[in-house]
């Protein structure tokens, strides 16, 4: 891996869950880690709810923008993390994979976004862990 390691976090609309775990990495990395993310087939603006949850813990998604998936992200990346966009992440031997099966915060409510974004920064701590000691 590179002195710095480079992250990407992927869900289909790149509106939701690979937001809120590019801020918690961002958030928690401390400029430590290189955090890309982006979707498959990305939405026009965040998710307000995730926005929502994520601002209760004082990080700020707001004005992330949705990106598109592209190749060149993922051989960028040390470790590519996806949430649910199956077949549609490419995949490239020597990278680091994982997919983290959450529920899909789109058109659920401030409650259940919670549960998802606790679940995201308790793996986001695992990840950053296990890439700052590789």
């Amino acid at each position: 891996m590179s002195a710095k390691p480079t992250v990407l976090f992927v869900c289909v609309h790149n509106a939701g869950r690979s937001q809120m775990a590019s801020g918690f990495m961002n958030a928690l990395g401390q400029g430590r880690v290189e955090v890309l993310s982006a979707g498959s087939a990305p939405k026009d603006t965040i998710n307000p709810i995730a926005i929502e949850a994520m601002a209760e813990l004082g990080i700020d998604i707001a004005h992330n923008v949705p990106k598109i998936l592209t190749p060149e992200a993922v051989q960028a990346s040390d470790a590519v993390i996806t949430m649910g966009c199956g077949d549609a992440c490419p995949f490239y031997p020597g990278k680091r994979y994982e997919d983290w099966v959450l529920d899909d915060p789109a058109g659920q409510g401030i409650e259940s976004v919670r549960v998802i974004r606790d679940e995201i920064k308790l793996r986001v701590e695992t990840l950053l862990g296990e890439l700052l000691n590789a």
